[in-house]
């Protein structure tokens, strides 16, 4: 077993000398100032019909913390990309919100709102205010978040998950992701609408999320934020259960004096002796029952990101039983999912039998491949 050090010095040398300059020189579309959503295995952009607002707020956010943490100089490319999202996605077709996506002419191609899209843009303002000190930045925040309020809220708490809504399923997702952004712009100006924000969120996932008795993070809900399907039939993502771990961490960090913080360390603790009971391999699949039950057992890469950054931080057990499977997990990040023939770049899922089951490597996941990179390399010794 390698010792973390080792792992670490990997980490900081694949993302400063590969991955960071992959997905900022291959990876942007110098035309359009905007970033490529797919590369070949070769390293070659994939034309796509849709530019999501989602993967641009995930690069932008993910450059300015290189920028910050001093691993790659492309914070000024991210923040003017910032700036072109504002132009051509809020308000692009005159209603309030971000649209979900524009075409190859950089038009709106698809006008719906997405809570989880709205979600990522809030999270590249905080981090884009980190780096820049730009107020103005703090500005936009606190209008989405206040066109959030407005076109999402669901009537027994919590946000419905798009505009106009394709179905009647609440998830849990876009909400995690919403806890994240609003921690994240709390920390970085103090204001406390992002706090309260936080709490709510908190709030609705400490009630309904996590129901009682099973001590599974749940995906999907009814209108009610009651489970969507009976015990042993809800889906479960272990990557997620390992997201929450890490947020809840991070709710106890920011706000140890908060209104939930004696619950949310108490969910964190459940939450993660589920994660260690259901998944004791190395490995997180897609996807579980909530009884337990393997419902996916294909592997994707942002899962073991997850583990690796809770891992890493904020897990709740003594750091060498950590570091013993965060170094098990970082050797088969290496060989399995990044292995050096890709120069920087990733397979997103692997099948049943540790074979690569795409054809491309999507964007979206360097966001989370760069937050476990960041947290191992300031984890401290065992």
């Amino acid at each position: 077993m390698s010792s973390l050090t080792t792992e670490q010095t990997q980490w900081h040398a694949w993302l400063c000398q590969k991955a960071l300059p992959l997905w900022d020189q291959a990876g942007f579309d110098e035309q359009a100032g905007l970033y490529h959503e797919r590369l070949t295995f070769a390293g070659a952009p994939i034309p796509l019909p849709h530019r999501r607002l989602m993967v641009q707020a995930r690069q932008v956010a993910t450059y300015c913390q290189a920028a910050l943490n001093g691993h790659y100089k492309a914070g000024e490319r991210a923040l003017a990309c910032l700036a072109q999202l504002t132009k051509r996605y809020h308000r692009a077709d005159g209603q309030a919100g971000w649209v979900f996506a524009l075409g190859p002419d950089l038009a709106p191609s698809d006008t719906k709102r997405d809570l989880y899209g709205h979600a990522f843009i809030l999270f590249a303002h905080g981090w884009a205010y980190r780096l820049s000190g730009d107020t103005a930045l703090l500005t936009i925040a606190e209008k989405s978040l206040a066109e959030i309020d407005a076109l999402f809220p669901s009537p027994q708490g919590g946000y419905r998950d798009a505009i106009p809504a394709l179905s009647e399923r609440h998830s849990q997702n876009p909400h995690m992701h919403l806890l994240e952004a609003c921690l994240t712009l709390f920390e970085v100006s103090q204001r406390e609408v992002f706090l309260h924000h936080a709490e709510a969120i908190l709030a609705l996932a400490l009630r309904a999320f996590i129901p009682q008795g099973t001590d599974a993070l749940l995906e999907f809900f009814t209108p009610a934020w009651t489970p969507e399907e009976p015990y042993g039939r809800n889906r479960v993502e272990p990557g997620h259960q390992a997201e929450w771990c890490w947020l809840l961490g991070e709710y106890h960090r920011l706000a140890p004096a908060g209104a939930h913080a004696t619950a949310a360390r108490k969910a964190q603790h459940k939450l993660y002796d589920r994660l260690h009971q259901t998944v004791p391999g190395p490995l997180l699949p897609d996807a579980l029952y909530d009884d337990g039950t393997l419902l996916e057992a294909t592997t994707r890469i942002w899962p073991q990101t997850e583990m690796m950054r809770l891992l890493a931080q904020h897990a709740p057990a003594e750091p060498a039983t950590r570091y013993q499977r965060l170094c098990r997990m970082s050797q088969l990040f290496f060989t399995q999912y990044a292995p050096a023939t890709l120069f920087g770049g990733w397979i997103d899922r692997l099948d049943e039998a540790g074979n690569s089951a795409t054809d491309h490597m999507p964007a979206s996941s360097l966001y989370h491949i760069y937050s476990a990179g960041q947290a191992i390399l300031n984890a401290p010794p065992a």
